[in-house]
């Protein structure tokens, strides 16, 4: 088939290239405009658009496709029998959405109608779902409202984070995709009603129905008066981006174990034995099983509990305590165990979390 990708991230590559490796022929790519990233703001292509080229396939990349009729024009032109949409970043208006024969179909990372917009990875992450998966669905022009062909879900690990997650999610699209466009095919064109019939659609309900709102830098500020979970969870879902401060500098956090006792089976077995052994560990997860005793018992959020060779910090929470594994303060590089107790110079009793202002220059 004669195909036209819309996409942008990394996330989107192996879905462009999967199509390829089946055969299919792209007459388009359309991309986000090249950005300015990185420290030197030098102007980058997206993953997108770099593989395309090195495809040797025609690339757009509009600002708005919504206003831009021109754009528009030259994609009906390519007749593509149909549209892909992997994470491109703009809504399409309906004049695009109708173009194609085959219609347009978007390979979505949640389960729908869970987790409905732009960040469903994350999300999905923050608020501790145990399964997420990728859905194939036929575009509308709301957001994320149209009905699912097919979809598949994934377990979702404990110590996974959004990056790791969404390497698996895009490997699933990308299979999901070469899987549902012979059915597509065999439909054939034709009105949108009884094309969607014959391929035997699940139209979404209200039921379950949450949406992946853009993340702030407010988002990204670790409150340490959360409980070891809640504080994992935004570590791991706001990947490589959660903060907090430390010695009025500020620090990413970027990997985590809650040393919460009924997950000890999923922690890393180094976490698993800390909490089994560690006594400043053990006396922080007594006394948040015992919210009643005496205050004394407890070390205010953010605290230093134990200096762990070759894992990291012992930190006290809201609850139980959390174990930051690896990190990376203002200006340095990426450590992890004894390398980042070395250069953070800690010592027990100390606190982390002073909170910081956003930084103009950052981009979340």
């Amino acid at each position: 088939m004669k195909i036209l990708f819309w996409g942008t991230p990394a996330y989107a590559v192996p879905s462009l290239e999967a199509l390829v490796a089946a055969g299919h022929t792209l007459v388009g790519v359309v991309s986000q405009p090249d950005r300015r990233r990185g420290r030197g703001k030098e102007l980058l292509a997206s993953p997108v658009k770099a593989r395309a080229l090195e495809l040797g396939v025609p690339v757009f990349t509009p600002e708005r496709i919504r206003r831009d009729r021109h754009c528009q024009d030259q994609l009906a032109a390519l007749a593509a029998d149909l549209s892909v949409v992997v994470a491109f970043g703009q809504i399409l208006p309906q004049a695009v959405l109708d173009q194609p024969p085959l219609g347009c179909w978007n390979g979505h990372g949640s389960l729908l109608p869970r987790w409905r917009g732009a960040g469903p990875i994350q999300w999905s992450l923050l608020e501790g779902d145990a399964t997420t998966g990728v859905g194939i669905m036929a575009m509308e022009a709301g957001l994320d409202t149209g009905p699912v062909l097919l979809e598949r879900a994934l377990a979702i690990g404990l110590l996974e984070n959004a990056a790791q997650l969404g390497e698996r999610l895009s490997q699933l699209t990308a299979e999901l995709l070469v899987e549902a466009l012979p059915l597509i095919a065999a439909a054939g064109p034709g009105p949108e009603a009884e094309r969607l019939a014959r391929l035997g659609v699940r139209r979404q309900g209200d039921e379950g129905l949450t949406t992946a709102r853009l993340l702030t830098k407010a988002d990204l500020q670790i409150d340490w008066s959360q409980s070891a979970l809640e504080i994992h969870r935004r570590v791991m879902g706001l990947y490589p981006n959660a903060q907090t401060s430390w010695a009025g500098k500020r620090l990413k956090l970027l990997a985590t174990e809650p040393l919460v006792q009924r997950l000890a089976d999923q922690l890393s077995p180094e976490a698993a034995e800390l909490l089994r052994s560690d006594p400043a560990t053990q006396a922080a997860s007594t006394a948040a099983a015992n919210p009643a005793g005496p205050d004394r018992q407890r070390a205010i959020p953010g605290t230093v509990l134990a200096l762990v060779k070759e894992l990291g910090l012992v930190l006290a929470t809201g609850g139980c305590p959390v174990l930051l594994r690896s990190a990376q303060l203002e200006g340095k590089g990426v450590l992890s165990g004894q390398a980042l107790l070395q250069q953070l110079g800690a010592q027990r009793g100390d606190r982390l979390g002073e909170r910081l202002g956003p930084n103009p220059g950052e981009q979340t």
